[in-house]
């Protein structure tokens, strides 16, 4: 008789199997244009599988439907004049301050919202993804969110269309990205939309949000065990007396975005073109580089 042979249990701690799992996933892809090899980094491909529990076929079902969406919408082309209307009340925006790990602060503020472009907002949520990945330190993959709802009324709230797009892209192209979300002061009102919005999240991004509010103190241990209260903001309850400055965060983004070029060096020289009244550093259309580290 013939025995059953037992299909053995992955270990998702063992480097072996953990590299074992990458180096198939990778076959599996087969041929990649230039963008695409840069684009499915090791990290890359680790995170699309941690995003899929390890299972290579669901992974590279994900990992292609990434790659045919930076195919045509193009996330590193995207240059801060084609945002800068997007930014100036300081709704969302790279904070000046890391976690404790190292890791980059993205700040959100719901209730400055000033724009109702649908097109607009994604296309600002991408550009703001895309650079917070690119100022991430070597060796680190993830970000984290610190949303403030003070004030917010159902007024501010998100329309539901945004805000399921918003959290497909999150999800489906930038997976394994976001390390830990702090929702701050979220009001009793904000339960009915949260509910509505929670139907869009998967399970791995449910886990990641963490309500915090000011007057609980054991919810703000939480909020400081990640971010040091010397760097914290004091509109989040720390000693850190840093604002929001348009003007001068203007200044980091354009030099920023002649980064991102540099990371198409390789394989285009970058050319000069102007919007909006700016000089902008940007790129033909060919494979990234900062796909690589954006991955």
């Amino acid at each position: 008789m013939f025995r059953r042979k037992h299909a053995s249990h992955f270990n998702s701690s063992d480097a072996e199997q953990r590299q074992a799992k990458i180096d198939e996933l990778k076959s599996a892809l087969g041929p990649l244009s230039a963008r695409g090899e840069k684009y499915c980094s090791e990290a890359c491909l680790t995170r699309y599988l941690e995003a899929r529990n390890w299972n290579v076929t669901k992974s590279k079902k994900m990992l292609e439907e990434s790659l045919k969406w930076r195919a045509a919408y193009r996330p590193e082309d995207i240059r801060w004049p084609d945002v800068d209307v997007e930014a100036e009340t300081g709704k969302m925006y790279r904070a000046s301050f890391r976690d404790r790990e190292g890791r980059t602060v993205v700040i959100m503020r719901p209730t400055k919202e000033n724009t109702t472009s649908h097109d607009g907002q994604i296309r600002f949520l991408v550009y703001v993804l895309e650079n917070a990945i690119l100022s991430l330190p070597e060796g680190q993959e993830k970000m984290v969110w610190l949303i403030d709802f003070t004030g917010w009324t159902m007024a501010h709230a998100t329309p539901i269309k945004t805000a399921r797009e918003s959290t497909s892209i999150l999800q489906n192209y930038y997976p394994e990205r976001l390390g830990i979300a702090f929702l701050f002061n979220p009001p009793k009102v904000f339960e009915a939309f949260y509910k509505a919005v929670k139907y869009f999240l998967d399970p791995r991004s449910i886990e990641k949000l963490n309500f915090v509010y000011l007057k609980d103190e054991e919810s703000m241990k939480v909020l400081y065990k990640c971010i040091d209260p010397e760097v914290l903001p004091v509109d989040f309850g720390g000693r850190n007396n840093v604002a929001y400055n348009h003007e001068e965060y203007t200044k980091l983004m354009l030099k920023d975005d002649i980064k991102t070029s540099s990371f198409w060096s390789d394989d285009a020289k970058p050319v000069n073109r102007v919007a909006n009244g700016n000089l902008v550093a940007d790129v033909t259309p060919q494979s990234s580089l900062i796909a690589a580290k954006a991955s």
